[in-house]
């Protein structure tokens, strides 16, 4: 089966966003830049797409124009081991964005991400504890590892 590469819509950030996203993540790298030509339409020199992987996922990035923008139609879920992690990511990518609720964020190119601890669905689904896990983590934006597992252990 083919690969499937998300393609990410920037005004005309594309390479800055890409560059961003391969510092946060390991084991990433910018793989490819494509630079307008003579035939346009952009300005030549100037960055039509930026290829990248983030921990082996290919992404391209794309310089379109103010046509289109993100919304949290689409995201992207990070699972972590623990709270140092969730804090890392979390802070990282929120940083000049915004936090929204229930571990969910949007950068500062407005690109929603979810932060959820590895676990995360057992915890969501198990009828026993569904509710308090569900009732805790509605009342938080970053999500506390520990509130939800004690939530879930019905122990909050």
């Amino acid at each position: 089966m083919p690969r499937i590469v998300p393609n990410l819509w920037f005004d005309a950030n594309a390479q800055e966003a890409a560059e961003f996203y391969v510092s946060v993540f390991p084991n990433s790298r910018v793989k490819d830049v494509i630079l307008y030509t003579e035939s346009g339409p952009g300005e030549p020199g100037t960055v039509v797409s930026v290829d990248f992987e983030l921990d082996g996922q290919p992404f391209t990035g794309i310089n379109g124009g103010p046509v289109f923008s993100f919304d949290e139609a689409v995201s992207f879920l990070i699972e972590v081991d623990d709270q140092t992690e969730l804090d890392y990511y979390w802070d990282t990518l929120s940083a000049g964005g915004e936090e929204s609720q229930c571990g969910w964020l949007k950068d500062r190119f407005g690109l929603s991400w979810q932060v959820v601890p590895k676990g995360w669905n057992e915890m969501a689904k198990d009828p026993e504890r569904a509710d308090r896990v569900m009732q805790a983590m509605f009342g938080m934006k970053k999500l506390d590892i520990a509130a939800l597992e004690a939530a879930a252990a019905g122990t909050a």
